[in-house]
């Protein structure tokens, strides 16, 4: 059953996104999901999510993109109504040592996992002020609280995702939205399908084991409900990693 909720999530065909999706779909909020791509990955999250009794559209976006987000968010908010959750989960990773580093590969891994962030944030809160309401999950990592070698563009990404959550959160407490970040750790999606049982960093783990999508999906969900006196906080889902 419906709530007549709408989120918004980006990098919501697969992953994390999807569980996040799941999720919110199972709390009867109606479904938005961007995709970079992947549309057959994204049919199959909106099923998921139909299956739950909810409305569930998608629409392919480069969240980098300032003009196309802009676009996206005012289709969502045609197609649904209102937005009442952004979810901003989408980034890429181009790793390197800092040294050897190409300057492309920075930019870019700053364009969509940094930046991005930052497009749908500025097109989004203004539906959000009107409607003096909103929750705003923002899904940094680790690596941008403890960095990590060979990834200086995703930590610096991922750092400046918590710089950005706490002053947006400050800016929108007065209208009553909220905005915070979760931090995952090592959780098993395709972008660390490389990392083998017997890699040395999953022994730096305290719980013993990498994480699931729906492990920080659950998380994600406790931010975006309804009664909540959070704001500016960011959320480890790390199994401890980072304590």
């Amino acid at each position: 059953m419906t709530s007549g909720k709408t989120a918004l999530i980006t990098g919501g065909s697969r992953g994390i996104g999807r569980a996040v999706a799941r999720k919110l779909a199972e709390m009867g909020m109606n479904i938005a999901i961007v995709y970079a791509g992947n549309q057959q990955a994204a049919e199959e999250t909106l099923e998921m999510c139909r299956n739950a009794g909810v409305e569930a559209r998608a629409w392919q976006l480069d969240v980098a993109d300032f003009e196309a987000a802009k676009q996206t968010v005012a289709q969502v908010r045609e197609a649904f109504g209102s937005i009442d959750v952004l979810v901003n989960n989408a980034g890429i990773t181009q790793d390197g040592l800092v040294a050897m580093m190409k300057e492309a590969d920075f930019d870019r891994v700053l364009d969509v996992d940094l930046k991005g962030v930052f497009n749908m944030i500025r097109h989004v809160a203004p539906v959000m002020i009107r409607q003096r309401s909103g929750r705003i999950v923002n899904v940094s990592s680790v690596s941008g609280i403890m960095g990590n070698a060979g990834q200086a563009n995703y930590s610096a990404a991922k750092a400046g995702v918590i710089g950005l959550t706490k002053t947006v959160a400050r800016e929108l407490a007065v209208r009553g939205i909220t905005v915070n970040a979760v931090a995952p750790g090592f959780i098993e999606t395709d972008m660390t399908r490389e990392i083998g049982s017997e890699n040395p960093l999953l022994k730096s783990i305290p719980l013993g084991r990498m994480g699931k999508p729906e492990d920080v999906a659950e998380a994600v969900a406790f931010l975006a409900g309804p009664a909540n006196y959070i704001t500016g906080e960011v959320i480890r889902v790390d199994g401890g990693i980072a304590m």
